[in-house]
């Protein structure tokens, strides 16, 4: 008996890590060579590819696929339908496994329904990438960034709460100071 769920019209292909308490749920697939944390939640119809890396209690809605080249922190949201992808320039004709670039998703990062992160960037710690976003560069950490391209709109307290605008923001909700600094913010 394993210490985690799969339904049973899930497939896992072994060898892979999968944590303590993480539940993969209808018509998943979970690929050989992949790691999952502890007290993940993988929805329907998710797809995790060879060589994915995802931390703990990491929630994954519907219809994602993750492939190969994905990295997931600790505790990041995934929103229903968002899109990842591995590989800059796409030709079916002509194979480029060899150019599959990484794309990290830091700890607490969320990233709305039907977002499209485009290969080779880093979402940000607590970051918030809005749905629909097309994600074409590096997202700060506490960011909040949404369009089509994504840009910074302004910034997110890792409660998840909209920060008001200047150089040492305090959450109005849970009370979090922060400041700004060449890099981006940071918690005081």
């Amino acid at each position: 008996m394993s210490d985690y769920f799969v339904h049973e019209s899930s497939y896992v292909d072994m060898p892979c890590k999968i944590g303590k308490g993480t539940n993969i749920w209808h018509f998943s697939h979970i690929m050989k060579d992949c790691e999952i944390g502890e007290n993940c939640n993988i929805g329907q119809n998710v797809v995790i590819s060879p060589g994915v890396r995802l931390g703990d209690g990491v929630k994954i809605q519907n219809n994602v696929s993750l492939y190969t080249g994905v990295i997931c922190e600790d505790g990041v949201f995934l929103g229903p339908s968002c899109v990842f992808t591995n590989v800059f320039n796409p030709r079916a004709f002509v194979e480029r496994k060899h150019e599959y670039r990484q794309t990290l998703i830091k700890r607490g990062a969320s990233i709305g329904a039907n977002a499209t992160v485009v290969c080779g960037h880093i979402i940000g710690a607590y970051a918030f990438v809005g749905a629909g976003s097309v994600v074409t560069k590096d997202v700060p950490d506490y960011a909040m960034a949404y369009g089509n391209p994504a840009r910074v709109r302004g910034y997110m307290c890792r409660c998840g709460q909209k920060l008001p605008a200047g150089d040492a923001p305090t959450c109005g909700a849970c009370g979090i100071q922060y400041r700004k600094t060449r890099e981006g913010l940071r918690q005081i």
